[in-house]
């Protein structure tokens, strides 16, 4: 066998194996016949369980019809930090339950500073938990704290506020059969704003089923942001490095 011929059959030996580390999530039988009690441990249940998360993260960004697409390095530390970075660390954020930071070597400029920013850029009040949730297919508030009722629609159950809130109306589908978040949806009538967050894919790594693809649409009046995520060759528990510094003579953003 040439060096040539080897080469390949490793490089196929690689991506097999990691290929069976993951897996699409295929909906099961459904069962409809859930009370809303029932359903929240049922989607309790479902809550991956690691200490750290690694992967190659696709993000692609469409804006007033302009579209960015990049992969990023994607690291968590759960209840702890996110940790994005680019190729040749030319953009990396660091995000903690305290603040947000990032910085950019292709302008020289730095942010750090509060969750402002990325409640701003979506359209509705952020902290740690509820961005640590909207990429680990949690709901963004915890359904155990809150007073919910469930129906059948289409498909999925819905789960809603008994009482909807005065400023904002929250509605989270799950499916019936894996029991995960479907879609979670934060409308501000009164501001004209919308934030729906899909769950287009589930994979399974480590019997624990995570987000394969999701799809984040923000609206405020007439503009509208579409962020997709794309998970791959996911890892968990491994021993990780999150290394942020922002370099000296950065200017600072301020918004």
């Amino acid at each position: 066998m040439n060096i040539r011929s080897k080469l390949i059959l490793v490089s196929l030996v690689f991506f097999l194996f990691h290929c069976k580390s993951a897996k699409t999530i295929v909906n099961g039988e459904a069962n409809f016949n859930l009370s809303t009690k029932q359903l929240i441990k049922e989607n309790a249940k479902q809550s991956p369980s690691f200490n750290t998360f690694q992967s190659k993260l696709k993000i692609t960004l469409d804006q007033n019809g302009k579209i960015q697409s990049h992969t990023v390095n994607f690291r968590a530390k759960k209840d702890e930090m996110l940790w994005i970075n680019a190729s040749f660390s030319v953009i990396r954020a660091l995000v903690t339950p305290e603040k947000v930071s990032f910085y950019n070597k292709l302008d020289n400029t730095y942010f750090d500073g509060n969750y402002k920013y990325l409640s701003d850029l979506l359209g509705a009040e952020l902290d740690f938990q509820k961005v640590q949730n909207l990429l680990m297919g949690e709901t963004i508030y915890n359904l155990k704290d809150g007073d919910y009722k469930a129906s059948v629609d289409d498909g999925k159950y819905i789960v809603q506020p008994k009482k909807q809130r005065e400023l904002f109306e929250i509605f989270f589908l799950l499916d019936p059969s894996l029991f995960k978040v479907k879609s979670q949806q934060i409308t501000q009538p009164k501001e004209k704003r919308h934030l729906q967050i899909d769950y287009l894919t589930y994979q399974e790594v480590d019997k624990q089923i995570l987000p394969e693809n999701i799809k984040v649409i923000a609206v405020e009046g007439n503009e509208e942001i579409i962020l997709g995520l794309e998970f791959k060759g996911i890892t968990l528990n491994e021993d990780l490095r999150f290394p942020f510094k922002i370099p000296s003579g950065f200017k600072e953003i301020e918004l």
